[in-house]
């Protein structure tokens, strides 16, 4: 990649743009570098850690690492504030190659090619206009989840209270009432005619079953005193 490789045309050549931070000899492919680095240029060090860590790339950590150290670079190095920075620049450069060989099919062997790469990372100060728009977009959307926060637990406060006044006076809730009726108008509807007919249908049939059940009760209970009857006869015959 020819040129000072800062990402930014405006930028003069040799001029110290930021806080700079390198890894060497990583052992991953420039171009799979490249593509991360690409999520992360232009934004701010929260941001782009935020990215990094919910990036599926296994480069991804490296990359992570370098942006630490390159805040750490600021902090320590140039009195910068960690909420101010953002990355200016970011570049990966190739290493060189390792060559391994692997056996192939009739005594032939093809190369691997185990690349490496160098990162860069250049992290400098926010400009004003837009530390003020990130500054009130944050408070912004902090207001506003206090201000949900305020709500919902009003709201919670407000149906507690409902709540035990109705278990004070006896009565329950309106809400619950409403919900009960509402159940009950509802299963009422969804009871059809036809299912009264076929319960009564049944209930005719199971009192039509019970005389003639009771009757081939007691047909039974005749038939075994009768056998019990005639046992004793037979056994004494036979003595």
């Amino acid at each position: 990649m020819p040129g000072p490789k800062l990402n930014d045309g405006a930028t003069t050549v040799g001029e110290r743009v930021g806080t700079k931070a390198s890894a060497k000899y990583v052992r991953s492919s420039a171009s799979k570098a490249r593509v991360v680095l690409d999520l992360v240029r232009g934004l701010d060090v929260r941001r782009a850690s935020e990215v990094l860590r919910f990036s599926e790339r296994a480069v991804s950590s490296d990359i992570a690492k370098v942006l630490q150290s390159a805040v750490a670079n600021a902090t320590h190095n140039d009195a910068q504030d960690t909420e101010e920075l953002y990355v200016a620049a970011c570049y990966a450069d190739e290493g060189p190659t390792m060559r391994r060989f692997r056996p192939r099919a009739r005594g032939r062997a093809t190369r691997i090619r185990k690349r490496s790469c160098h990162i860069t990372i250049i992290v400098a100060r926010l400009s004003d206009d837009r530390l003020e728009v990130l500054t009130n977009r944050e408070s912004n959307r902090g207001a506003a989840g206090r201000a949900g926060t305020a709500q919902s637990r009003r709201e919670r406060v407000e149906r507690s209270r409902r709540r035990a006044q109705g278990l004070r006076s006896g009565d329950p809730t309106p809400d619950a009432a409403a919900t009960t009726s509402t159940d009950e108008t509802q299963e009422a509807q969804s009871f059809a005619p036809q299912d009264v007919d076929d319960m009564a249908s049944a209930g005719e049939g199971s009192a039509s079953d019970e005389p003639e059940s009771s009757e081939r009760r007691e047909r039974d209970q005749q038939q075994g005193s009768a056998s019990d009857e005639e046992q004793p006869s037979e056994r004494s015959e036979q003595g």
